[in-house]
């Protein structure tokens, strides 16, 4: 699916629409609107007015440049400097992988949205088998820089959350203050693949900022920042062993300006029936 293909999907769904209600608001039939989604083509450029109309954005937005170059920008420039923006102390959620799950034997760990590559530089020190992404170039030559600081191996490469699936195994997936950049249409389709790409006896370690109506908007809210509901991500592990099931409210300066936010985290064991 392209990317235009994509956004029309996701925008239709979001209005409640269908393939045939759209296609009637635009005076194109609904196989027009269909091969726009599965990528089949693409729409005139006569029509993009009309769809972002319908859709009540702009067509910059229905194009995917407006927002998402903002914040692959904002974060390109937080990570283009000598000093590390989030540190290179690990998260404690690694300390808590390797207690579940140590290298005894090589492992292989995805860091999803591994920013300038602390933690996936850590996993790799501690004897794992790495593979890491994240959307920002900056990101990813100075997490390039720090494995070779440390004299470790890091498949490091450049992707996005929302587009990236899973083709291999891996025995422990990760993600850390990523995963509200998930729309809510994709969700569902996402952990799918990163349940069915976990080895058996693999885990999965996430966390999700949570909305709650007595924490405040933060002042680095963007409009690609999508909360999540508490309790919603332990409920993509229900089959699963839960070994962390954890909500928190934590303070927080990112920004320069102190405020609070709420987060959930879960490491899940996928534990083979029978």
């Amino acid at each position: 699916m392209n990317t235009i293909g994509k956004n029309i999907c996701n925008l239709r769904k979001q209005k409640g629409l269908t393939q045939e209600e759209l296609a009637s608001r635009l005076n194109v039939s609904f196989q027009a609107v269909s091969k726009w989604e599965n990528g089949a083509s693409l729409p005139d450029v006569a029509t993009l007015p009309l769809i972002a109309k319908a859709f009540g954005c702009s067509i910059d937005s229905l194009l995917g440049y407006a927002v998402e170059q903002r914040i692959i920008n904002d974060y390109e420039s937080r990570y283009d400097t000598e000093e590390y923006y989030w540190g290179v102390k690990p998260s404690e959620m690694c300390f808590e992988v390797m207690k579940l799950l140590p290298p005894t034997k090589p492992l292989r760990v995805l860091d999803i949205g591994c920013g300038e590559g602390k933690d996936a530089v850590f996993f790799a020190k501690n004897g794992y088998k790495v593979s890491a992404f994240d959307i920002t170039q900056s990101g990813i030559d100075k997490a390039k820089r720090l494995a070779e600081q440390h004299r470790v191996n890091v498949n490091f490469f450049r992707a996005d959350v929302k587009d990236f699936r899973l083709e291999s195994e891996f025995d422990v997936i990760f993600c850390s203050g990523v995963l509200h950049y998930i729309p809510n249409e994709l969700r569902e389709e996402i952990f799918k693949n990163y349940r069915s790409h976990t080895s058996a006896g693999g885990l999965n370690a996430m966390n999700a900022f949570v909305k709650k109506p007595f924490i405040p908007v933060p002042p680095d809210k963007d409009s690609r920042n999508f909360k999540w509901r508490s309790g919603e991500l332990f409920g993509y592990y229900d089959e699963w062993l839960l070994h962390m099931c954890d909500e928190v409210v934590f303070d927080c300066n990112s920004g320069g300006v102190p405020h609070k936010h709420c987060m959930d985290s879960v490491i899940a064991q996928k534990i083979q029936s029978g």
